[in-house]
């Protein structure tokens, strides 16, 4: 299982809180790319709720990863 940037962002609108097969659900009729429903077929759990992408993905990145300042601009 590997998660970039983009696959990862395909479940960005997700309906979090959400369990392994409600994510499949919603990657497959989003039309998301094959390799973000390989990915979260791959996920080992037990009846387990996701409450966001991090809990898939701990290194996605959050707007407080990226550092700029608007009032300088």
């Amino acid at each position: 299982m590997y998660w970039t940037l983009e696959l990862a962002s395909k479940l960005e609108d997700a309906p979090w809180p959400a369990t392994k097969d409600e994510l499949i659900d919603y990657a497959q009729r989003s039309g998301a790319p094959l390799e973000v429903i390989e990915n979260l077929q791959e996920i080992e759990e037990d009846g387990e709720i996701f409450e966001s992408i991090e809990d898939i993905w701990p290194d996605y990145p959050s707007n407080e990863d990226f550092f700029f300042n608007e009032d300088e601009y």
